[in-house]
C-alpha cells in the first residue's frame, strides 16, 4: 500500500535520520522550514539505486537508474527515448553567445631574448637628428714636416701698413721715367725715377714732384725791373725807354742759392741816340729787359735819329724819327719826334710801364709807369710814389716835356736853356731827350731794382729783409745773391 503524503512537516530537531521504503510512500512535496544546516548532517541512500548509477526522473512518481559507464571518456546523452551512453562526439550546437571580457591580466615577465632574425633591407634615411654636443678636443698630435713654400701671392700696401717691420731686405716701390708719372699724381705719392737716378714724392700743395734729397719748396712773389735807356742826343733828342717790369711767383727751394742782377740806367751820348738800359734778373726765374735809348734830334738826318727798341721803346728824335718798341708783357712803345722844322720842335717820349710815349707833339712827355705795385713800394720805401717804369721826356725848342709818373726824367729845353733829367735811380725810369740845337745831350736812365716777398717771417736770406702786412720783403738796389 502507497500512501500518499502531500505534506509533511518535520520539526527542527525531531528527525534526524529517516528511511522510505520503496513504494511505501510517494511524497509530492516536502517542505522543511527552520531547519539549519547543522540540522541535516546526512542523505543515505535512494531506494533501488546501488554503486555507481546515477539517478533521473523516468516518469511522473517514478525514479530510474543509469548505471556508470565502464569505458573512460564517454558521456551521457539522450536518444530521443532513453540516456545511452557514448563514445563518440555529437555534432558542435551554435556558437552561445560571446561572454563579457574578462579583466586584463598582469603582465607577464619578460622572456628570454630570442636568436637575433635576418636584417632586413635599410630602410629610407630619416631626418638629421639635432647636433650633439661638442666633445672635448684631442690631443693634439706631433707637427708635421713643413712643406716646400708656395708661390707669393700679389699683396696689398695695407697689409704693411701701420706695422713694424723688422725685415732687413727691401720694400719694393714703383719705378719710371719722368713721362710715366702718374696723369694726376696725388698728395704724397712715391716712386722711383729712372730719368733721374732718385727716388720722388709728390706735394700736392706745390703740385711738384721733388727728389728725397731736395727740400720742400715754398712760393715766391717778385718784381723784377730792369735800368731804364738814356735820353736822345741834341737837337731835340727823343726820351728814353723805361726798363722792362716783370712781376709774377715761383716756387724756390729752401737753400738754394739764385743770383740777382739789377741793371744799370742807359748811358748817354751827345752825338748819338741814347744807350740801352740793362737787364735786371732773378736768374732761373725771371729776366727783365732793359728800356731802348731815345734817337738824336736832327731833321736832317735819318741814320742815327730812331729810338732804341727795349723794355719800353726809346722816343725817335726831332724830324719825324720813329720811336721804338718795347717788350709785350714788360713795356710800351716809344713816340715818333716831332717833323716841322719851323715850329715846335721836338722829339718823342719814351714808352712806360703805364703807357706809350707822346707822338709828334710839343711837348713830348714820356709814357707813364704802373702803381700796380704802390704796397710793395710803401713797405719797401721804394719807387716814385708808388709808381716804377716811367718813360723819359723828349728835348724840346721852346717848351718843357715831362718824365712819366714812375722814375721818367724830363726832357731838356732849348730856350730858356734846361737840361735833361736823368732817371730815378732803382725806378727804371728813363732819361729826358737833348735839348734843342746846340744844346748838350740826353741823361742817363734810372737803374732797376728787384724785390722778392713772401707769405710769412722771414725764411730766406739777401737783400734789405722788411716784414710789411704779413710778407717778408727782400730788397734788391744792386746785384746780389738770395738764399732760399
Amino acid at each position: 500500500m502507497v500512501t500518499k503524503i502531500t505534506s509533511l512537516a518535520i520539526e527542527e530537531g525531531a528527525v534526524t535520520s529517516a528511511t522510505i521504503a520503496s513504494g511505501a510512500v510517494t511524497v509530492e512535496k516536502i517542505y522543511v522550514e527552520g531547519i539549519s544546516a547543522a540540522g541535516v548532517t546526512t542523505a543515505t541512500n535512494l531506494a533501488d539505486g546501488t554503486a555507481n548509477q546515477i539517478p533521473y526522473q523516468q516518469a511522473t512518481g517514478d525514479t530510474a537508474f543509469v548505471a556508470a559507464p565502464t569505458t573512460a571518456s564517454t558521456y551521457l546523452q539522450w536518444n530521443g527515448s532513453a540516456f545511452t551512453w557514448a563514445s563518440s562526439v555529437g555534432p558542435q550546437g551554435p556558437t552561445g553567445p560571446s561572454g563579457a571580457n574578462g579583466t586584463i591580466g598582469v603582465n607577464g615577465s619578460t622572456g628570454p631574448q630570442g636568436p637575433q632574425g635576418v636584417t632586413g633591407p635599410q630602410g629610407p634615411q630619416g631626418p638629421q637628428g639635432n647636433t650633439g654636443l661638442q666633445g672635448p678636443q684631442g690631443v693634439t698630435g706631433p707637427q708635421g714636416v713643413t712643406g716646400p713654400q708656395g708661390p707669393q701671392g700679389p699683396s696689398s700696401i695695407a697689409a704693411v701698413s701701420d706695422q713694424s717691420n723688422s725685415s732687413t731686405g727691401y720694400l719694393g716701390i714703383p719705378v719710371g721715367t719722368t713721362a710715366q708719372r702718374p696723369a694726376t699724381p696725388a698728395n704724397g705719392m712715391v716712386r722711383f725715377n729712372t730719368t733721374t737716378g732718385e727716388p720722388e714724392w709728390y706735394s700736392a700743395t706745390n703740385s711738384t714732384w721733388y727728389k728725397f734729397s731736395q727740400a720742400l719748396s715754398y712760393t715766391i712773389e717778385y718784381l723784377v725791373v730792369a735800368g731804364g735807356g738814356g735820353g736822345g742826343g741834341s737837337d731835340c733828342g727823343g726820351g728814353g725807354g723805361a726798363g722792362g717790369l716783370l712781376a709774377s711767383s715761383a716756387a724756390v727751394s729752401p737753400g738754394s742759392l739764385y743770383t740777382i742782377t739789377v741793371g744799370g740806367g742807359g748811358s748817354v751820348n751827345n752825338a748819338n741816340y741814347g744807350g740801352n738800359g740793362s737787364d735786371s734778373a732773378i736768374v732761373g726765374i725771371a729776366t727783365s729787359t732793359g728800356g731802348g735809348g731815345g734817337g738824336k734830334g736832327n731833321v736832317n738826318t735819318s741814320t742815327t735819329g730812331a729810338g732804341q727798341n727795349g723794355g719800353s721803346g726809346g722816343g725817335g728824335g726831332w724830324g719825324a724819327r720813329p720811336g721804338g718798341g718795347g717788350t709785350p708783357g714788360q713795356g710800351n712803345n716809344g713816340g715818333a719826334g716831332n717833323g716841322n722844322q719851323s715850329a715846335s720842335q721836338t722829339g718823342g717820349g719814351g714808352g712806360g710801364a703805364g703807357g706809350a710815349g707822346v707822338s709828334n707833339s710839343d711837348p713830348g712827355n714820356g709814357g707813364a709807369g704802373t702803381n700796380s705795385y704802390s704796397t710793395w713800394a710803401t713797405a719797401t720805401s721804394t719807387g716814385a710814389s708808388g709808381y716804377y717804369a716811367g718813360g723819359g721826356g723828349a728835348g724840346t725848342d721852346t717848351s718843357t716835356s715831362s718824365g712819366g709818373a714812375g722814375g721818367g726824367g724830363g726832357g731838356g729845353r732849348g730856350s730858356p736853356a734846361t737840361s735833361a733829367v736823368a732817371g730815378t735811380t732803382n725806378t727804371g725810369g728813363g732819361g729826358g731827350g737833348g735839348r734843342g740845337f746846340s744844346g748838350p745831350g740826353g741823361a742817363s736812365g734810372g737803374s732797376g731794382i728787384v724785390i722778392i716777398r713772401y707769405s710769412g717771417a722771414p725764411r730766406g736770406s739777401g737783400g734789405t729783409i722788411v716784414q710789411s702786412g704779413g710778407y717778408t720783403y727782400h730788397t734788391f738796389l744792386a746785384s746780389s745773391t738770395f738764399t732760399a
